[in-house]
């Protein structure tokens, strides 16, 4: 019986062997017509909450993009692609991640502004880049195409913003010591902004505790469930100091909190912006979301049915209503699309416009699926090389 029993997990385990080396086999490559391109400028990849990038060591065994499906970023340019993934803090503010954006694309020092940092309790500088620039040549004529998932979307966004208009605080704080970055001018350095699964607007899932759940799993998978989430929320993401609530991603992805930073981050007129929602739930017709389970991972599941059931007025008077039921698991559907005060329409490949959020069709996953999921693996890699080929095929 024991002989019985080891044979049949040792069967298990070359399976699980087997399946996760078919997963990570290269699918076929389609044919890009390099011809059409306009440009190719690089393409900077900016991870979400508790995520890492290419100057975290994990990256090198559990890329951030592309995860058991292998390492995205590296099969992009092998496809002739100029791509990068950057690396910030996992758990900090938008603020202070798009100043490590900042130092790690011009090999720079980590420079928060005098003001921010003096406001916030911490220290101005932080890790020193010099040497080590993502785009030594980063400027107005080799500029980038930001893509931002998840909390990246406000990072890209916000640094974005700085880039162009600058600060007013941090430049009359810092005087002559004031950093390149806050001094703004910088707008034509960047050509695209793509937001992911981006909680533009905020997120429900703080609120989840005060709903209940609509359609309760066994007990089993409950505690499965619930197990989970506390591993995951246990995962040490790296050093960081510690910062003051008001300087942490949870503050900035509050619905209140984002809509507030909306309101200070502007549409430049000469940059493309396209966002892609994701959705891994389905109207039951009984006034809640229904998850759809083979999409989503077990992680996911219980938040995305309390997000899927939360209807509330925020402390700051915004209603949640149905239009925020759909969602992916983290980030309500509605709130990916673009933020509410933005020029937006829906994707029109034949006709892409600067100075829009233009909205692609909701991806059907939950909120990784877009970068490769987790153990539900999913081959993003296609779905990209023909996102990136239509934008370098915009006439510059």
């Amino acid at each position: 019986m024991k002989k019985l029993i080891l044979k049949i997990i040792c069967l298990a385990l070359c399976l699980i062997i087997i399946l996760l080396a078919i997963q990570r086999m290269p699918r076929v490559d389609r044919t890009i017509d390099k011809t059409k391109w306009k440009t190719n400028y690089t393409y900077v990849f900016v991870h979400g909450l508790s995520g890492w990038g290419s100057y975290d060591s994990r990256y090198k065994y559990m890329p951030y993009w592309g995860m058991f499906g292998g390492d995205a970023i590296k099969y992009f340019n092998k496809q002739g692609f100029n791509c990068y993934a950057a690396s910030v803090a996992p758990h900090y503010s938008a603020w202070d991640r798009a100043c490590e954006l900042y130092a790690q694309l011009t090999g720079t020092k980590v420079d928060y502004g005098e003001a921010h940092s003096k406001a916030m309790g911490h220290e101005r500088y932080g890790e020193d880049f010099t040497g080590r620039a993502l785009i030594p040549s980063f400027s107005a004529t080799d500029k980038i195409n930001l893509v931002g998932h998840s909390f990246g979307g406000a990072t890209i966004r916000l640094f974005a913003e700085i880039m162009a208009n600058g600060n007013e605080d941090e430049v009359k704080t810092s005087g002559d010591n004031v950093s390149d970055f806050f001094k703004g001018g910088k707008a034509d350095w960047i050509y695209s902004i793509t937001t992911l699964a981006a909680p533009t607007n905020g997120t429900s899932v703080y609120y989840q505790g005060e709903v209940e759940d609509p359609e309760p799993p066994s007990k089993f998978q409950a505690k499965l469930e619930d197990k989970l989430i506390d591993k995951m929320g246990d995962v040490n993401t790296g050093e960081e100091e510690k910062r003051v609530d008001e300087d942490m991603a949870a503050h900035d992805m509050d619905i209140d909190n984002a809509l507030e930073l909306n309101k200070h981050i502007s549409t430049l007129e000469n940059v493309y912006y396209f966002s892609i929602p994701c959705c891994s739930t389905k109207d039951s017709g009984k006034g809640y979301q229904r998850v759809d389970n083979s999409i989503t991972e077990v992680i996911f599941r219980k938040p995305a049915r309390l997000i899927g059931n939360l209807q509330y007025t925020t402390p700051g008077g915004y209603k949640v209503d149905e239009k925020w039921l759909a969602n992916d698991g983290l980030v309500n559907t509605y709130s990916a699309k673009a933020p509410f005060d933005a020029p937006q329409k829906d994707i029109d490949k034949n006709n892409i416009e600067p100075g829009i959020y233009q909205i692609f069709p909701t991806f059907e996953g939950d909120h990784m699926s877009i970068i490769g999921g987790m153990f539900k693996t999913v081959d993003i890699k296609h779905y990209y090389t023909d996102f990136m080929c239509m934008i370098n095929e915009i006439e510059d």
